[in-house]
């Protein structure tokens, strides 16, 4: 049967309370990223969030890394956070032009994240969307969007990110709306709910269910239990996955990753 491939990781790679738990100790801080990415199958990149990267970053990050390994970026702020989401074009085109594609097969999706208090206003987030670009430099681009308010729970937002292709973050186990429609050719999750008195940051059954829920997912299934729009049901399309296991108790989220990854791999 096909399926798409799924991919699980953590958010950045630089984190002192690491050292000594997910990183052997004695390791240097230069080789994070070397020990990271072989241990999980991609990372989400905040930093980009913030502020411009160096190209020869983006350069760097790529040899580092193993040649499937991907990196999901997040979207600069300064095209999120305003409040007309039209004027956002040069802050699109410069993020995509100051580096980003010399990642080459390993630039994963682009999560544009916004903050609790954006509103949904259908013609704002209509020409926002028409500002993502579906190709650079003859390559095919994702585009994800990571919204927290009660007003996008609505038929007409999915619809209108289905029809650009775009993803929606599904958040989960953590305080933001709940969005698990389908409205790309992948799915974009951040679980949110590692705890510090749980070894891996979940409990096995929370793994299990995670791992299950990204199975069904690759296969083109809808997972039971989730919050949706629409009426919840797969449309047998198989797709990609990407799940990233963030925030919570942050200390535990590489062994919470790195346990579904082995979940997933056992369940075939």
């Amino acid at each position: 049967m096909a399926r798409g491939r799924i991919r699980i990781g953590i958010g950045g790679w630089t984190y002192e309370p690491w050292r000594g738990s997910f990183y052997p100790p004695g390791l240097p801080q230069r080789r994070e990223l070397d020990h990271a990415s072989r241990q999980l199958s991609s990372i989400e990149v905040n930093g980009t969030y913030y502020g411009s990267q160096k190209p020869d970053s983006f350069r760097k990050w790529h040899d580092e890394t193993p040649e499937d390994f991907v990196f999901s970026l997040k979207g600069p702020r300064f095209a999120t956070n305003r409040r007309v989401l039209a004027e956002a074009g040069d802050s699109v085109a410069r993020f995509l032009d100051s580096g980003v594609l010399l990642l080459g097969r390993k630039l994963g999706p682009i999560n544009w994240q916004f903050m609790a208090t954006k509103r949904f206003d259908p013609e704002d987030f209509a020409a926002f969307l028409r500002l993502l670009p579906a190709e650079a430099e003859g390559r095919r681009l994702r585009h994800v969007v990571e919204v927290r308010h009660e007003s996008f729970r609505t038929p007409a937002f999915t619809e209108l990110a289905r029809a650009h292709g775009v993803g929606v973050v599904i958040a989960a186990d953590g305080p933001h709306p709940q969005i698990a429609d389908p409205t790309a050719d992948f799915v974009y999750a951040r679980i949110m709910g590692t705890r510090e008195d749980e070894a891996l940051g979940y409990a096995p059954a929370g793994l299990d269910l995670w791992a299950e829920r990204a199975r069904i997912w690759a296969a083109g299934g809808q997972p039971e239990g989730l919050a949706h729009v629409g009426d919840g049901k797969g449309d047998g399309q198989p797709r990609d996955v990407f799940l990233y296991v963030i925030s919570g108790f942050k200390q535990r989220n590489p062994q919470a990753a790195m346990a579904l990854i082995e979940r997933v791999a056992a369940g075939g």
